[in-house]
This record gives C-alpha cells, sequence and structure tokens, in this order.
C-alpha cells in the first residue's frame, strides 16, 4: 500500500525540498520535507534541531505542525511530514497592485509576534524570519490563520555565542548579524519581524541588499537615525567582523514614515522600534504585542477568554486579499487543494542573489492540523502497557507522536503502515512514498504487534540546540 501520493514539488533549497502530497487513506494533504542529508542513526535523527525545536514549541496555533517523522535506518533518509497550508506571506504578496487592508496587516502581525514570543519565551530563537516562512491559510477569524514554520536553522538562546556569522536571509539581517562575528541573539527574530511588517504593509522589501557591504549602506539610509552614532558603533566594534570597516560615511536616514505613507503613525512607531539598530534598545516580542498598535488585537483576546469561545471577526480570505492578477493565482491555489512554498533564495535568484544571503532552504510547508492526535497517542500508551516486543527489525521506520515525545519503531499499535492520526491497531502492510528523488527509499517495513519504544532526544534542551 502506498501511503502518500505525491501531488506536486512546491520548492527545494540547499539542505532539503518540500513535496505536497496526500495521504490515500485519509485523503488529507501534507507537505513533506525531505532532507538532502544522510542521518546514520536515531539518536541523530532525535537530536536534529528542527525536530528538537518544534517538539518543545508544540502544540502552538501560531507555530506549524509536525505531523510525523520518517525515518529509514537501512538508506538513512529522513522526511518532515508537516500540516499543509495555503500559503507563505511572499506568496500573498507577491505582484499585488493594492496594499493589504490594514486590520489583515494587524492581525497577521500580531500572530506573529505571539509566535516569536512563544519560542523566545521557551528559549528558542529563529534566526530565519523572511515572508517565505510564514505560511497561511485562508481564514475569516481575526488572531487566527499564521504559523510560523521552517526551524531549521533555529538555536538556544542560552547556547554559547559566537553563532555562524552568515545566517538568516540576507535582506532581513540584523546589523549585529552583518557587523560582528556571530555575537547576536533573538533580537535578530524582531528585526526580521520589522522587515517583514513593513514589507506587507509597503508590498516591497525595505533593505534589498545586493552584499554584505550594500546591505549596510542601505540600513543606513532608510534607518530612522541614519549612521548610527559612535557610542553605538562602540558595542558592534568589540565583537567586530574582521572584514568590516566601521568608518560608515555620515548618512542621514530618510525614516520610515517616508516609505509608507499610507501607514497609521502606531504602525510607523512600531516598525520603527522593531528596527532600532542597537538590539540592546529594540524592542522585546512582549514589548511589542503590548504596543497601542494592536489595542484591538488585546481587546479581543481579553473578551475571547473571559467568553470562553472564540470570538471571531470577520477577514477577507487569501483570495479577496489578491489584487490584478492575484485573484486568479489564489483560485488556482485553492483550486489545487493547497499553497506554494518558496525555496530559500528564490526571491534572491530573481534579484541576482540578493536575497538568500545565509544559504537556500526549503521556504514552507503547510497543512490542517490532525484532531485525534490525543486518541492515538493514549493508544500507544495502552499497547506500551502490554508489554509486547516487535518480531522484526529490518528496514523499519520511526514514527514520532509529538503529543507525547515518543518514538514508535517498525510495526506496534499503529499497524506497518498506520500514522499519527489514524487509528491504532492492526497488522503488517509497507508503505511508501514511492516517488521523488530523496523519498523512493522511505518505506515501511511489516512490523509486529506492538512497538518498541524509543524516547525522542534524550538529555537537556539545552545541549540538543547547542
Amino acid at each position: 500500500m502506498r501511503k502518500y501520493r505525491l501531488v506536486a514539488k512546491k520548492g527545494e533549497g540547499t539542505f532539503s525540498e518540500v513535496l505536497k502530497a496526500q495521504n490515500v487513506k485519509d485523503g488529507k494533504y501534507y507537505a513533506i520535507k525531505c532532507m538532502k542529508n544522510r542521518f546514520d542513526s536515531i539518536d541523530q535523527v532525535n537530536n536534529l534541531r528542527e525536530i528538537q525545536a518544534l517538539r518543545r514549541l508544540s502544540p502552538n496555533q501560531h507555530i506549524i505542525t509536525l505531523e510525523e517523522v520518517l525515518y529509514d535506518q537501512p538508506t538513512g533518509r529522513l522526511a518532515l511530514v508537516f500540516e499543509l497550508m495555503d500559503a507563505n506571506l511572499y506568496e500573498l504578496i507577491r505582484g499585488r497592485r493594492h496594499y493589504l487592508s490594514d486590520q489583515l496587516v494587524r492581525s497577521y502581525m500580531y500572530q506573529l509576534l505571539k509566535a516569536l514570543d512563544h519560542m523566545h519565551r521557551k528559549g528558542i530563537f529563529h534566526r530565519d524570519i523572511k515572508p517565505e516562512n510564514i505560511l497561511i491559510e485562508s481564514t475569516s477569524e481575526v488572531r487566527r490563520g499564521l504559523k510560523l514554520a521552517d526551524f531549521g536553522s533555529c538555536r538556544g538562546i542560552y547556547s554559547k555565542q559566537p553563532y555562524t556569522e552568515y545566517i538568516s536571509t540576507r535582506w532581513y539581517r540584523a546589523p549585529e548579524c552583518l557587523l560582528t562575528d556571530g555575537y547576536y541573539g533573538p533580537e535578530m527574530d524582531l528585526w526580521g519581524a520589522g522587515c517583514v511588517f513593513f514589507e506587507i504593509t509597503s508590498l516591497y522589501p525595505l533593505f534589498p541588499g545586493t552584499n554584505e557591504l550594500d546591505q549596510i549602506n542601505r540600513v543606513h539610509k532608510a534607518s530612522v537615525l541614519g549612521t548610527p552614532p559612535d557610542d553605538v558603533l562602540a558595542k558592534f566594534k568589540r565583537n567586530g567582523a574582521a572584514h568590516v570597516n566601521f568608518d560608515f560615511p555620515p548618512q542621514k536616514g530618510i525614516g520610515v514614515a517616508q516609505l509608507i505613507p499610507h501607514g497609521s503613525a502606531e504602525c510607523v512607531d512600531l516598525i520603527t522600534k522593531l528596527l532600532c539598530y542597537d538590539w540592546g534598545e529594540r524592542m522585546t516580542a512582549r514589548e511589542a504585542l503590548r504596543h497601542p498598535y494592536f489595542k484591538e488585537m488585546r481587546e479581543l483576546d481579553a473578551r475571547s477568554a473571559a467568553a470562553g469561545p472564540t470570538i471571531s471577526k470577520a477577514l477577507p480570505t487569501i483570495g479577496q486579499q489578491h489584487g490584478g492578477g492575484g485573484a486568479a493565482a489564489a483560485a488556482a491555489a485553492a483550486a489545487a487543494g493547497g499553497g506554494g512554498a518558496g525555496a530559500g533564495g528564490g526571491r534572491g535568484a530573481a534579484a541576482g542573489g540578493a536575497a538568500n544571503g545565509g544559504g537556500g532552504r526549503a521556504g514552507g510547508m503547510y497543512g490542517s492540523t490532525d484532531p485525534s492526535l490525543a486518541a492515538v497517542s493514549a493508544a500507544a500508551a495502552a499497547a506500551a502497557a502490554a508489554g509486547a516486543e516487535p518480531k522484526r527489525k529490518k528496514k523499519t521506520r520511526t514514527v514520532y507522536d509529538m503529543s507525547n515525545g515518543r518514538a514508535h519503531m517498525g510495526g506496534g499499535p499503529y499497524g506497518s503502515s498506520q500514522t499519527i492520526g489514524s487509528k491504532a491497531g492492526g497488522g503488517g502492510g509497507g508503505a511508501s512514498l514511492a516517488s521523488g528523488a530523496n523519498m523512493a527509499g522511505l518505506m515501511v517495513g511489516r512490523g509486529g504487534a506492538a512497538a518498541s519504544r524509543v524516547p525522542v532526544g534524550g538529555g537537556g534542551w539545552r545541549q540538543h540546540l547547542s
């Protein structure tokens, strides 16, 4: 039995490719991120930062849901099965002729900042905030429909500096990433959020630098302060990058307000505070959520908490928001049963490689949450109590249940061909994602009547994200 039917290849980066696939049993669509690297053992898979991060951050309504992990031990191939969303923010604004409504921009930014606040409180920072990694779905509810994805570059906030210098996509790279030898932290995510905020408001990128020097010059030119004062630059010089000459020519910033004259005063003020040059003075995600710009969102949160059921307020759907030729593209995407994925560096290729400073990476995963995870976890726990052993160990697959952090190998209570979200029980039957360069060998072996269990990870979170 073939478990997934491949529908389309949605994007490809340096480390992975993203495929849209349909589960042949329940008909649901998923996004499958196929890793190009090979993995030698289950422990190596368990220690993968992306899996560890998603396990720590889930469940959260603004973080992409990892439904399943497929690992073929003989070949070392690994694939991550994600929920499928409709599009990403770049696809939403690409080719638009008319501005997004202020209400929609406000809702999206509120959700993005809630995702960042959740991440940072859990001790993780993303390091690659950009429109391609922010996924959306068509919904009429305020404060819903946006999820942050692609955690392949994330790090632990408390891990030791310096970090990788050339991280994040260049257009969204914070000054501390450009000017130091890897001495940065979660503040860089807020800079990226400020760049995204400006882009979905104006429909064009704020700092589309073609190289490192051009990127710095654009930041100084568009900055509210222009070239930063000497005392601010002195902070950067302490851990300054060897290739950077800090004798910047004086430039007077033109300011964000002049670039988005249609933006409200509160919108401009929040963007300005998120794009503060000095990372020590930059607004945090928690502080940004308290900004007057989100007063209406906070009131809806308070009323929703008091009333119990979700208070929804009609928003235009993704298709309605597209202007000009965008509506036709949105309708076509909806008819196809899902949205696109931006491969890291896709826009960089279109603009002379300017977008992709930190290396290509599959840009998006999309989906719908399976409501039966809890039931499957309960069934798995019951099977574990039975204490049965698997009959075969050859050509096994590891299935990760993200709700309880356990890994199931081979057959077991799910049956060899069943996944998280399907009914527990039943026996064998092989399955494969038959097509795709990285998926051809991900076969599911015939298993026994019970599962052997391996804890996902092991040791402390900070060790795995160091």
